[in-house]
């Protein structure tokens, strides 16, 4: 892990909040050979100072110091990293110096980093992801005015007691509602559901709402070493049993469901999950949809077959909720259920 200082060259920079900018890789920090055909760019290339040298911007807003923690293509984003990240937070954030941290992230898996981060952080200051769709040797490159506003948002008081945050294309979001829509949109990310939790502008930072489930020092989860093995399977019309019986007899201990609609799941598929529960394993209903909520289906269905709502968690973020639960030693629908109606 490299370490450096990005001092301000303005006046008066001893005044100015200092921000960590923790570096993994993503887009933000990829380059190709040509700027207006960008298919073919590496991801996580440019190291940190490079991105902060791009924006001079910098040195009016905050005094930054630069971590180089990975250089990864976030689709192979690994859970010793999220240990390594949210251990470094902590310690960062327990120095009376930093005032807040920015994180540069790829776009592929952001928002399960974001969430997990959400749930794990044991600090109140501002720590903020960001990312960007076009690799920096792009034209018109959005990494580096998503990078000014992260700093911007991490930099302002407003941030303080808010989670982990998300600044991305002028709008701050919060890390449980977050989720990427599009493929190549710079508006790729999106809170499908009830909306961004502010914005940021030509270093106005503004908050129109908060986010309301608990987080970070509210919560009991931590990282850890030992992770649970939990996986997510997908309902499609004509779905066998096969992957949930290759899980099972791999060892795993949760399996969260990519159900269609409100979370609905095809009776073969069902059928092998019910007999997964009697295993042992925890059994999460969520959906493939991209917005709404998985309602609980009570006596009816849950209940009887010992299965889990994920509220409105994709099912990418409720398998992150489940490794921490277990990992935590919760076990039983019921105990695993108040936690996702919690958090």
């Amino acid at each position: 892990m490299n370490t450096s200082t990005h001092t301000p060259s303005a006046g008066g920079a001893s005044a100015l909040p200092c921000i960590a900018v923790l570096a993994t890789g993503g887009t933000i920090a990829g380059s190709a050979p040509d700027a207006a055909n960008t298919s073919g760019y590496q991801a996580g290339v440019v190291g940190v100072a490079q991105l902060l040298d791009a924006v001079p911007a910098l040195s009016s807003v905050a005094r930054i110091q630069a971590e180089q923690v990975a250089s990864i293509d976030s689709k192979d984003m690994a859970l010793s990293l999220w240990t390594t990240l949210a251990e470094r937070v902590d310690t960062l954030l327990a120095d009376d110096a930093i005032d807040g941290i920015v994180i540069t992230h790829g776009t592929d898996t952001l928002e399960e980093t974001a969430y997990f981060l959400q749930l794990t952080v044991k600090h109140t200051k501002p720590v903020v992801l960001t990312a960007a769709m076009r690799p920096s040797s792009a034209l018109s490159a959005d990494g580096p005015l998503n990078l000014l506003n992260a700093v911007t948002v991490a930099a302002s008081r407003a941030a303080h007691g808010q989670g982990v945050l998300v600044a991305f294309n002028n709008r701050i979001h919060c890390a449980r509602d977050i989720a990427k829509t599009s493929t190549y949109a710079v508006d790729a990310f999106q809170s499908a559901e009830i909306g961004a939790l502010g914005w940021v502008q030509d270093g106005r930072v503004e908050f129109q709402r908060r986010a309301l489930r608990a987080h970070t020092v509210a919560t009991p989860f931590k990282a850890g070493a030992a992770w649970p093995m939990v996986e997510v399977v997908a309902s499609y019309a004509g779905t066998s049993r096969v992957a949930v019986d290759a899980l099972v007899a791999a060892g795993v201990q949760g399996i969260v469901v990519a159900g269609t609609g409100n979370g609905s799941i095809h009776a073969s598929l069902q059928q092998a999950l019910t007999e997964a529960v009697a295993k042992g394993v925890a059994v999460v209903r969520s959906s493939r949809v991209g917005s709404g909520h998985v309602m609980r289906n009570g006596a009816a269905a849950d209940d009887a077959l010992g299965f889990v709502s994920a509220d409105t968690l994709n099912p990418y973020k409720a398998r992150v909720l489940l490794l921490l639960a277990l990992a935590a030693g919760q076990s039983g629908a019921a105990a695993l259920q108040h936690t996702f109606d919690t958090y």
